[in-house]
């Protein structure tokens, strides 16, 4: 059903709007009134529930240009979420004087400490980065030419605020959840809890802290971008900043079912008592900034924002077991890290308890 404004409605496009992020900022404007359109690849179906508005989606080759710009031009807002490199930057730079607001999906790992260390080449514990808390969008980011994920993000932001005329705004985020998320990183506690775990070991005391981001608090934030043009870097994460124990007791309780959490000192032994939130350090983001440049209110903490990415994550779990399909094909990006293999050894855990 198409919203009557009254008037002619804000039109968005969000390029990788099936996603995560996309589905959130899709639904966050078309309750409000905006007429979006949805550019993706086509490899996942999204959120269906967007039918009932004014939602278009289409299918586009992010690789083509031309195709690009001419979907893009005359929109109030685009979103781009899945621009990872500057060659995406000189794409975007196009859209210069043709959209009210561009707004791009960066990301937290593009710091770095004061001896310039960064999450891309991390080792282990001994050399991670000792960040200032907490992070603020003036401190240092990467500079050089590696070709990895964290270095790609600093060298787009720098090529997108080199470009005259372009009002956008970069987002950085830090641990992403939400619906639609195959890097869910509650699984880690999620599966745990369908599999009858009652008992959960952290490292480090369980009291690791990693800037987590609702997707629901980015699109609020992608909101207050499109109605605020401007050229700007804002930090994009939960202001609840929950250590890891907390995270673990969150997921627990939307899944109503109870834990215990033993901790030990120290880092993770053999894997054991790391989760996706293990850092040596805290890395931790500031939002001082959204918060006086446009009056930005988290409308959403974590416990009530993650009771919907664990209700969405096990009704998926529950779909590919009928299919008879594993949890690794339902959420690839975590089936794929290199410490994912000891991640549910539930006899080790178990021996290292009882030791």
């Amino acid at each position: 059903m198409k919203v009557d404004t009254g008037a002619a409605a804000r039109t968005a496009m969000i390029i990788g709007g099936t996603g995560q992020i996309g589905s959130a900022v899709a639904r966050r404007l078309a309750a409000a009134g905006w007429s979006v359109l949805i550019a993706h690849r086509g490899r996942h179906h999204g959120d269906t529930e967007l039918t009932e508005h004014d939602v278009t989606s289409i299918r586009l080759d992010r690789d083509d240009t031309d195709a690009l710009l001419a979907r893009a031009r005359g929109h109030d807002l685009v979103l781009d979420t899945v621009a990872y490199e500057p060659r995406h930057a000189d794409q975007l730079a196009g859209l210069a004087g043709e959209v009210g607001s561009l707004v791009v999906i960066s990301t937290g790992s593009v710091y770095t400490d004061r001896e310039g260390r960064y999450l891309d080449i991390v080792t282990g514990p001994d050399d991670f980065p000792d960040y200032p808390v907490p992070l603020r969008e003036t401190d240092p980011t990467i500079d050089n030419t590696e070709r990895t994920y964290s270095p790609l993000k600093a060298a787009m932001e720098r090529r997108l605020l080199a470009v005259e005329g372009l009002p956008v705004s970069i987002l950085r985020p830090g641990a992403i959840y939400g619906p639609f998320s195959p890097a869910l990183r509650e699984w880690y506690f999620i599966k745990r809890a369908l599999d009858g775990r009652h008992r959960v070991l952290l490292s480090d005391g369980g009291a690791n802290r990693f800037s987590t981001s609702s997707t629901d608090n980015i699109a609020e934030l992608v909101a207050l971008c499109a109605s605020h043009p401007g050229r700007r870097v804002l930090n994009a994460v939960d202001e609840d900043n929950l250590s890891v124990a907390e995270i673990a007791r969150s997921v627990y309780a939307a899944l109503d079912r109870e834990v215990e959490v033993v901790t030990f000192p120290g880092p993770p032994e053999d894997g054991l008592g790391g989760t996706p939130w293990t850092v040596a350090n805290p890395l931790l983001l500031s939002m001082a900034a959204a918060t006086v440049e446009l009056g930005y209110h988290q409308p959403v903490r974590y416990a009530e924002a993650v009771a919907a990415a664990v209700d969405w994550a096990v009704r998926e779990a529950r779909a590919a077991d009928r299919r008879q399909e594993s949890w690794e094909k339902v959420f690839p990006s975590i089936a794929q890290r290199a410490e994912a293999d000891r991640w549910f050894d539930y006899g080790a855990e178990d021996a290292f308890m009882r030791g």
